[in-house]
Order: C-alpha cells, then sequence, then structure tokens
C-alpha cells in the first residue's frame, strides 16, 4: 500500500503546480503496478479546500467525485485512536513543523503499517517514512 498526500494529489490536479508532470507520472506508475493507494479524509478536507481556493469550485467538486468513484484509492477515516496518537507526535517534536494533518497521516500510516507515501512534503521523511517519486 501507498499512501496519497495532499501535495500529490494536488500536484496531480494543477497543471500550474512545479511538480505536475513527475506527478503524473507517479501516478501512472503507481496505478500500471497496481499498488493499493490509500489517503484520509482528513488529506481530502485538505485537498479540496486546496483545490477551491487555488484552481476553483469546480475543478474541487470534479476532484472529489473522481476520487470517491475510483476503485483505485481507499479513503481511511482518522480513527479516534489516530487521533490520539497523533496529538502524542504533534506534541513530541516541537522540532519539527509538521502539522496536525501530518501527524494524522503518520498515525494512521503506523496503524495500517504502510511504509510508503506518494509525497512531495519532505516532513514525511523527516518522520521516517518512505517517499514514493517513481
Amino acid at each position: 500500500m501507498v499512501f496519497v498526500d495532499t501535495g500529490a494529489f494536488f500536484a496531480i490536479e494543477n497543471e500550474r503546480d512545479q511538480h505536475h508532470p513527475e506527478a503524473l507520472d507517479a501516478r501512472d506508475t503507481l496505478m500500471s503496478r497496481g499498488e493499493r493507494l490509500v489517503t484520509s479524509d482528513y488529506i481530502l478536507d485538505e485537498v479540496y479546500t486546496l483545490i477551491r481556493m487555488r484552481v476553483g469550485h469546480r475543478a474541487a467538486v470534479d476532484f472529489g467525485e473522481s476520487i470517491r468513484a475510483s476503485r483505485f484509492f481507499r479513503i481511511e477515516p482518522v480513527a479516534t485512536l489516530d487521533f490520539e496518537s497523533a496529538w502524542r507526535i504533534f506534541r513530541r517534536y516541537d522540532d519539527k513543523l509538521f502539522s496536525f494533518t501530518d501527524c494524522t497521516s503518520f498515525a494512521l500510516m503506523e496503524r495500517l503499517k504502510i511504509g510508503a507515501v506518494f509525497t512531495f512534503d519532505r516532513n514525511y521523511a523527516a518522520y521516517g517514512k518512505v517517499a514514493v517519486r517513481p
């Protein structure tokens, strides 16, 4: 399984993003390999808002509809257990610029034993996760 982060989704959807070509290639590679792609409801919250504000409402709705209908993505809710674990991570790392959403992703990945992430965010590597950018 590979966790998909906000920046990867945004780079795929926004043609003006500096990582757009690389994100499309990575997505296509992951899908062609049959990787199971997982994201969280917190990540989708961030992505919907980011696309809405920077690209437009229609683009955010179209993105949301495509993700919700996709057979390639599993949307995993951040459970109470993940939230509490994320809070412990957030409290512990005062030397890192982890957002709370980053911490929920770390906690969820640990619970689901996901060691790889499709992201352009260096925080995952700082936390010890493997960034996937084929």
